[in-house]
């Protein structure tokens, strides 16, 4: 019996329209999914599709080897710099910055917010680690008189709460991140009028930082609190510019650029992290040799130089050092004389601000744990004109381009900041 060649290529046709369809599936799924964290708190995993470049989105680095990305225009705030005079009550909203940078940004912004709107005094918060009796005073990681100039004629600032008020007598309100005006009036407003002061918490329903089409009064008010509020102590701020001067200088042979990749040990061991994906669940986080594949395959020299967020040197780490030989923890590039106060000390805060601020200016940002720390960097990075945020995938093969492996926050412009920044 004869072939009918038509028939063989309407077959063909037919089963590569089904695989295409497949792969839209399976990229819409990995959008809208969510692990949980420890606690209330949920994690959003990342989007492994492979994304396309957007014409005039990223433009590849002509100036040094490798598929370095050039940075782009900074963005200039786009959130309204005017507001509108609001009658002020005699009450304090109270709060503290908890769990290390990328929180700080959220519960700013959400306290920001609930004062503005209920016209209350906001009150300087303390910083607390992760272990009981971790503190710290707001100034010792970031600038206090920035911190007020920026919320003058927005919000009252008082460095501290009045002597006549005691904390004991202050109602505990638990608002959720992004917190929106109905959920203040019904939930948050009443207690406020009752009491006079609230001490506020945040919880974290979701740690994805996709914009919404919903408009909001608040959103002003919102973007300042989250982008323009908060900005290093000189102390703090000079020694994570002279390690990243240090890492620039490690890479001459790449013109001064280099690669922040997130990767903690600790984390990748907790049984939450799906590291195999044998389970059939997307990966919410890559180990050292994963990274070091990944890195290869998308371009980049073994001369290259890669910092990673990991604090102290761990022989898993080998691997990945084996293929780049640069590669650093913050011990080997620390200044000395920094190290007693900056990371030998038993409270990590300061660790955790000095890996936010490197992986937010470093020329590519690779994540490889999904997360609020990663969200919360590239926000940081959008707005500052450096889309190079590489999201980690196995890649089929020998190699690919690194415009597919683009943050989906960076290729669709589905970022927060895009609403804060234009």
């Amino acid at each position: 019996m004869g072939v009918d060649l038509r028939q063989v290529v309407a077959g063909i046709l037919t089963i590569t329209m089904f695989v295409m369809l497949g792969q839209m599936i399976k990229r819409d799924h990995f959008d809208s999914l969510q692990d949980k964290l420890p606690g209330e708190a949920q994690d959003s995993q990342f989007d492994n599709a492979n994304l396309i470049e957007n014409d005039g989105l990223v433009t590849l680095s002509k100036r040094s080897k490798g598929p370095w990305i050039e940075d782009s225009q900074e963005l200039k705030p786009c959130w309204s710099k005017t507001f509108d005079e609001i009658e002020q009550s005699k009450g304090y909203v109270t709060f503290s910055l908890t769990n290390g940078p990328e929180y700080h940004v959220s519960q700013i912004a959400d306290a920001v917010v609930v004062a503005r709107y209920l016209g209350a005094n906001l009150v300087l918060p303390d910083i607390r680690g992760s272990k009981p009796g971790d503190e710290r005073k707001f100034e010792d990681i970031y600038d206090v008189e920035k911190f007020i100039i920026s919320l003058d004629g927005v919000v009252k600032v008082a460095k501290e709460l009045p002597s006549d008020i005691s904390i004991r007598n202050l109602a505990a309100v638990k608002v959720p991140n992004r917190v929106s005006e109905d959920h203040i009036l019904e939930n948050v407003e009443p207690i406020f009028k009752s009491k006079g002061n609230i001490r506020l918490a945040t919880y974290f329903p979701t740690v994805n930082m996709r914009k919404t089409a919903q408009k909001s009064s608040v959103d002003s008010v919102a973007c300042l609190g989250m982008f323009g509020t908060l900005e290093l102590q000189p102390q703090v701020n000079e020694v994570v510019e002279s390690m990243i001067e240090r890492l620039r200088t490690l890479s001459r042979k790449s013109g001064g650029q280099f690669i922040a990749v997130d990767l903690m040990v600790e984390i990748l061991e907790n049984k939450n992290c799906h590291g195999s994906g044998s389970t059939g669940a997307p990966k919410s986080c890559y180990n050292a040799q994963e990274i070091a594949v990944f890195l290869r395959k998308v371009g980049f020299d073994t001369d290259t130089t890669i910092y990673l967020t990991q604090s102290r040197w761990d022989n898993s780490l080998s691997v990945l050092k084996d293929i780049f030989p640069k590669t650093y923890t913050k011990e080997s590039i620390m200044p000395e004389d920094k190290k007693g106060k900056f990371l030998e000390s038993e409270d990590s805060e300061f660790e955790k601000v000095i890996d936010f601020y490197i992986c937010s200016q470093s020329d590519v940002f690779v994540p490889a744990i999904s997360g609020l720390f990663y969200a919360n960097v590239a926000g940081k990075r959008i707005a500052s004109g450096k889309p190079q945020i590489l999201v980690p995938a196995d890649i089929p093969g020998t190699s690919a381009p690194i415009t597919n492996y683009l943050s989906p926050y960076v290729a669709k412009n589905n970022h927060l900041a895009y609403s804060c920044f234009c």
